[in-house]
């Protein structure tokens, strides 16, 4: 399941791309089936070697295009261990809401990132959140949880801040707002059977909404995600480097 939107946030053969705070490598996986140069980083270590696993298996079998590569790293978002301008395309999604130095990590994209280009941000939307926070104090109050909810103009400036330029917005997963709003309210920590029957129902049917992909579900969640789409998604551009103007005197001279 993407967040990302890779029609509007195209990864071509080749690209240096960094998925920052990688979890379990969604979007790194589409990118290297894309062809691209890829880095997966994540401070979790047990997660880093099941992506490095699934690397491994997807060059076994062939999804990957000849060319692309893959790497799995453990490492700390705020201390990124890359040179300046190492890659042509960053990914951090669903980790800026975790962080209590979120500032520090979009400093640290940008600082890695080569002039012009591109990132996608993804975080909890506003609305959706806020009814999770409302319904259960378990969905955020724990080791590593949410710890901030933002708003778009909110994190659109603190991209703006970071010397990144905002280029679109969507939302994304609006099907899964629902979903829960369902756990927060029965018990956000009761998994499998142990779940409320509304909860286990509810979860069947994204399922086989993700498997199957069928008309009815994907126009719903087109339809809905401008009202309760449960992720915000940004795109910006690192600027081009301007050429230093040359001093007064040499222009007089030519």
């Amino acid at each position: 399941m993407l967040t990302v939107d890779f029609t509007r946030f195209p990864v071509a053969a080749g690209d240096r791309v960094l998925d920052l705070g990688c979890g379990a490598g969604r979007h790194a996986f589409e990118c290297y089936r894309r062809g691209a140069r890829v880095v997966a980083l994540d401070r979790n270590g047990d997660e880093i070697r099941e992506v490095a696993s699934w690397f491994a298996a997807m060059r076994e079998a062939g999804e990957a295009p000849e060319g692309a590569t893959a790497t799995a790293v453990e490492g700390d978002a705020l201390a990124l261990p890359f040179p300046d301008d190492s890659f042509d395309v960053v990914i951090v999604s669903e980790v800026l809401e975790h962080i209590p130095d979120d500032r520090g990590v979009l400093a640290e994209m940008e600082r890695v990132l080569r002039p012009g280009g591109r990132i996608a941000v993804t975080v909890p939307r506003y609305g959706p959140e806020k009814v999770c926070w409302t319904l259960s104090d378990a969905y955020h109050e724990v080791e590593g949880g949410h710890i901030r909810i933002y708003r778009a103009d909110d994190l659109l400036r603190r991209i703006r801040q970071s010397g990144l330029r905002p280029y679109g917005v969507h939302h994304a997963h609006a099907l899964h707002s629902p979903y829960w709003w369902l756990k927060c309210a029965f018990g956000v920590h009761r998994e499998g059977d142990e779940a409320a029957l509304p909860v286990r129902a509810y979860h069947r049917m994204l399922v086989w909404d993700i498997v199957k992909r069928p008309f009815a579900t994907r126009f719903a969640d087109r339809l809905l995600n401008p009202v309760i789409g449960k992720s915000f998604v940004a795109y910006a551009t690192k600027p081009q480097l301007r050429a230093a103007p040359r001093a007064a005197g040499a222009a007089e001279r030519a």
